[in-house]
C-alpha cells in the first residue's frame, strides 16, 4: 500500500470508530433510561450493569448496525474528499477508480470479516452472559416456568407435560407417547421429572409405563424412579427465536439438526440465521462501491446532497433486508435464498452507481 492509500484507510476507519462509538454511547443512554427502574427494583448492582450487561452489549449492536455505519462514514469522508477536490486530484493524477477503491475495499475485508467473527463466536459468547445477567435482575420468578408443554423429541416421540419449572429444572405430570406410523406403541406417565444437569440425564417419579401389544393386551410396569435421556435440555423449553444469536456456529448447527429430528417450526428462521452470518458480510463491499461513487463527485450541492442520496439508499437496503429476512423465516422463500436476495438485488445498483461514477 502506498502512502496515499494509508491515508484513505486511516480517514476511513476514524471516521467509522468515531460515528458508531458515538452511536453505541446515545443508545445506551436511552436503554439505561428505559430500564433504569427494573435495575433499581430488582437491586442490580452497577458494577454488573456495566461490566457484565452493557459490556457484552455493546458487541451486538456494533455488529448489527455496522453496514449503516460503513455506509455512512464513507459518504461523509469521501464527500469530504471531494469537497477539498483531493479525489478529482487523484483522478487527474491518473489513478483510476477501481485503484482508488483498493483501499477501501481492504479496510471493508477487515470489518467484513470482524463481523463474521462477531456473529459466529464473540456475540454468541458475551450474549450467554447479558440473557443470565437478565434472567437475574430484569425478568421475574415466573418467566421461566411454563404450563401445558407438547413437544416431539423425534419422529413418532411425543412429549406432554403438564407443568415445568427452569429455576428448580422440575416438572410435573409428565407424558410420553410412543407411536409407530398411527399406532400407539407404548406410553410413559410419570408424576413428576427432574433434571440432572452432571449427568445430563432426566428423572422421572412414580412412573407407570404401557407397552401396548399387537393383539391388543399391554404390559404395565410401575417405578419408583427412571433415568431417562430424553434429549431435549431445560434451556430449550425457554428458547425463544430472537435468543438465536447466543448460538455459536457449532451450537446454531447442532440446534437446528435437534430441531429438524422433532418437526419444529423454527427450522426456517434458524436457517434464514446461519446464512445470515455467512451473507451479511459481503453486503460491506457493495455499500462502500455504492457510497465512494455517490459521494467522489463534487456537486453544488456538497455533503448534503451526497447525505440525501445516501439515506435514500439505505433506507431502501434496510427496507429490503427486512423483507427477504422475514421471507426466509416464514419459509416463503429458501432461507439461503432469502439471505443472499439483498446482495444479489443491491449488486446491479452498485454497478450503475459505478457505471455513472466521475472517473
Amino acid at each position: 500500500m502506498k502512502l496515499l492509500d494509508w491515508y484513505i484507510a486511516k480517514k476511513f476507519l476514524t471516521t467509522f470508530v468515531v460515528t458508531i462509538f458515538l452511536f453505541v454511547i446515545i443508545i445506551i443512554v436511552f436503554d439505561i433510561a428505559e430500564k433504569l427502574d427494573d435495575f433499581l427494583e430488582h437491586n442490580a448492582p452497577v458494577k454488573g450493569i456495566i461490566f457484565t450487561y452493557y459490556s457484552n452489549f455493546i458487541p451486538s449492536m456494533i455488529n448489527t448496525f455496522s453496514p449503516i455505519f460503513v455506509f455512512i462514514a464513507v459518504l461523509y469522508f469521501t464527500s469530504r474528499l471531494a469537497g477539498r477536490s483531493e479525489f478529482i486530484s487523484m483522478l487527474a493524477g491518473g489513478m483510476s477508480l477501481k485503484r482508488i477503491l483498493l483501499p477501501y475495499f481492504l479496510v471493508g475485508g477487515v470489518i467484513a470479516y470482524s463481523s463474521y467473527l462477531l456473529n459466529a463466536w464473540i456475540i454468541p459468547r458475551s450474549d450467554k452472559k447479558r440473557v443470565r445477567f437478565e434472567n437475574m435482575y430484569l425478568r421475574d420468578y415466573w418467566s421461566q416456568a411454563k404450563g401445558t408443554l407438547y413437544r416431539q423429541l423425534r419422529p413418532g416421540v411425543i412429549l406432554y407435560m403438564e407443568y415445568f419449572n427452569n429455576n428448580d429444572s422440575s416438572g410435573v405430570g409428565i407424558n410420553i407417547e410412543h407411536y409407530e406410523g398411527t399406532r400407539l406403541k407404548s406410553n410413559t406417565f410419570g408424576k413428576f421429572l427432574r433434571w440432572n444437569k452432571e449427568k445430563g440425564t432426566w428423572r422421572m417419579e412414580n412412573v407407570l409405563t404401557r407397552e401396548f401389544k399387537s393383539n391388543g393386551n399391554q404390559i404395565v410396569q410401575r417405578k419408583q424412579y427412571l433415568d431417562t435421556a430424553i434429549p431435549f435440555d431445560p434451556r430449550d423449553f425457554f428458547f425463544k427465536i430472537e435468543d438465536v444469536q447466543s448460538l455459536n456456529m457449532t451450537e446454531l448447527r447442532s440446534f437446528i439438526a435437534k430441531e429438524e429430528l422433532r418437526g419444529s417450526g423454527n427450522i426456517q428462521s434458524l436457517k434464514t440465521e446461519l446464512h445470515r452470518r455467512y451473507g451479511a458480510p459481503f453486503s460491506t463491499f457493495i455499500l462502500i462501491t455504492i457510497a465512494v461513487c455517490v459521494a467522489g463527485r463534487k456537486t453544488r450541492g456538497g455533503l448534503g446532497f451526497s447525505m440525501a442520496i445516501g439515506i435514500f439508499v439505505i433506507i431502501f437496503y434496510l427496507f429490503f433486508s427486512k423483507y427477504f429476512m422475514s421471507l426466509g423465516q416464514s419459509g416463503v422463500m429458501p432461507p439461503w435464498l432469502a439471505v443472499w436476495a439483498l446482495n444479489l438485488l443491491f449488486i446491479p445498483v452498485a454497478w450503475v452507481f459505478y457505471k455513472f461514477a466521475q472517473k
